[in-house]
């Protein structure tokens, strides 16, 4: 099974955002951001092109499946 690495707090950070505010403008609770930026958390298609949208910035630079 590939190992999930997830950069999203760098991202996040970058534009300035907080956890809840990036959890408020995808849609999904501030521990959901904290899970995914940990790695415990896939999210779905839909999940990751909103925060992708948000942070402005690739998918494939933020979800990483090694």
């Amino acid at each position: 099974m590939a190992d999930f690495v997830c950069e999203l707090k760098k991202y996040r950070q970058l534009k300035g955002l907080t956890q809840e505010q990036l959890a408020q403008q995808v849609g999904v609770r501030r521990e959901t951001i904290m899970r995914l930026e940990k790695a415990q958390y896939n999210p779905s298609l839909k999940l990751a092109i909103d925060i992708s949208r948000a942070v402005e910035a690739p998918i494939e630079e933020i979800f990483i499946f090694a």
